[in-house]
């Protein structure tokens, strides 16, 4: 059960309007309190001003786990024209709007305004700056449209606006936020992180789906969201990776974030870091005897260095970047020429490249590790009149088929390499792919946040993949105590 607390800068003049209003220096002195339940705060104050009692609300809700509407990384990016990208907004401005010079302000309550006109512009307004009372100023400069959006406080709106205010409190209360909370009948919230525009994201619609059921019936009530929609990442209690993962990248961020915030995480920023860079993982690997493919770290392309590299290895040769996905940077070199020229168009954009025995086989075994236990199996074959997985150059035959199997068929050579390659990284949810050669077994890599698609990984144990993760889930999360 939710307790919803509205909070303004002084509410000795509102409080007679709803009993559920309260000042700033009221929530500052009485909360949290003892066996609170869980807690929503709207908060009405002045945010304009960095460290203003309104941006401490925000703050502090976030510090007593109470859930804050607007957060502060909301508050500072209204703040920061930089950060603001009101920009993005204009494709939304009606196109029936006269705009001049002078500018002028529509007021957005919870993504709702009086002039019909502008609904779709204050909806995703409302989406993109999640704040209670937004001010969209809108005027025109060098012949374009201009916009500007900042969070209005309660107190300074004139009686009319306030009116409309406070049916918009009740309207988001009583259904959107209460709606919510009355589907809600488990334990855990979890955020399932996709990316609706990814090509190909790591599971598809239909292991989504047996995600959210699975989770369901381990007392976890599961959520797809996307990352503009993270701003208040603790309102969740754990986050599930389902997008590609990079460093540089707002997954990396985002996880960090939600370990920081104390929620379980899958994939955890370490094994991100680890597993998206494969010059930790050869490292990695020669240090914990990982059986792998002989591999060489290059830092020019000198004459030196490819002479270097012609007594190590017959062509053709690899080469690879060390962050990559999808058999992505990865190339096949024939000749010292090709060897000289895409060492150098590599070294463009990094500082070190990966040079690696080629070795052909008709598939490449996956093994999905979960919690240092393999989960499933598959074997993927190359792409037709290709050495890869995946050829991103073709259009019809862009990655060949699979098999899988129950992991007690594969062979122990392959499933020993795997779990000793996947216990260097962490105790997450990794995808180690390995080749087989005769009685021998090489570890190529090991993937954070794995493929897990409808009728590809979960051929041979079907519902039973999707509920053994979200146990795993339920397990930690009851290991964490709260």
């Amino acid at each position: 059960m939710f307790k919803t607390l509205i909070v303004v800068d002084d509410n000795s003049h509102y409080a007679q309007l709803n009993a559920a209003f309260i000042s700033f220096k009221q929530y500052l002195s009485d909360y949290p309190k003892l066996n609170e339940p869980k807690t929503r705060i709207i908060n009405l104050c002045n945010t304009q001003q960095y460290l203003s009692k309104g941006y401490y609300c925000s703050l502090l809700a976030e510090a007593r786990k109470h859930v804050a509407l607007p957060s502060v990384k909301t508050i500072n990016r209204l703040r920061d024209e930089k950060d603001n990208q009101a920009f993005s907004l204009i494709p939304y401005f009606p196109k029936n709007v006269v705009v001049t010079h002078t500018p002028q302000t529509v007021l957005a309550f919870f993504g709702q305004c009086r002039d019909v006109r502008f609904q779709a512009l204050c909806q995703k307004a409302f989406k993109q700056f999640s704040a209670p009372i937004l001010g969209i100023t809108f005027f025109k400069q060098d012949n374009e449209i201009q916009l500007k959006i900042t969070q209005e406080a309660f107190t300074e709106l004139n009686p009319e606006d306030q009116t409309r205010a406070l049916e918009q409190v009740d309207r988001f209360t009583q259904t959107v936020w209460r709606t919510y909370q009355g589907k809600k009948q488990n334990r855990w919230d979890l955020a399932i992180l996709v990316n609706p525009q990814e090509e190909n994201p790591p599971s598809d619609s239909g292991a989504i789906k047996r995600f959210i059921k699975a989770a369901a019936k381990h007392g976890i009530t599961a959520q797809t969201v996307t990352a503009e929609q993270l701003d208040n990442i603790n309102r969740y209690d754990a986050l599930f990776i389902r997008e590609t993962t990079a460093i540089d990248h707002h997954t990396y961020r985002l996880a960090c974030n939600a370990e920081k915030e104390g929620l379980v995480v899958l994939d955890d920023p370490v094994s991100i870091l680890r597993c998206c860079n494969k010059v930790f993982l050869h490292d990695a690997f020669s240090y914990q005897k990982v059986p792998s493919l002989k591999t060489e770290i290059i830092s020019d392309n000198s004459d030196k260095t490819l002479l270097f590299l012609e007594s190590k290895f017959d062509y053709p040769m690899i080469l690879k970047m060390p962050e990559g996905s999808f058999s992505r940077g990865v190339f096949k070199v024939k000749t010292q020429q090709e060897l000289k020229e895409k060492l150098a168009q590599l070294l463009a954009d990094s500082a070190l490249v990966l040079a690696q025995e080629y070795l052909y086989t008709d598939y490449d075994w996956r093994i999905g590790i979960l919690g240092r236990r393999a989960l499933y199996a598959s074997r993927y074959l190359m792409a037709r009149n290709h050495w890869q997985i995946y050829n991103h150059s073709s259009k019809r035959f862009s990655a060949g088929g699979f098999e899988t199997l129950p992991t007690f068929e594969v062979p122990k050579v392959v499933l020993d390499a795997a779990l000793k390659a996947a216990k260097t990284i962490g105790n997450s949810l990794y995808g180690v792919d390995v080749k087989q050669v005769g009685d021998k077994a090489y570890v190529l890599e090991v993937n954070d946040n794995p493929n897990i698609d409808h009728k590809i990984e979960d051929v041979y144990l079907g519902d039973e993949l999707y509920m053994q993760i979200m146990a795993e889930f339920q397990r930690r999360l009851e290991a964490r105590g709260r």
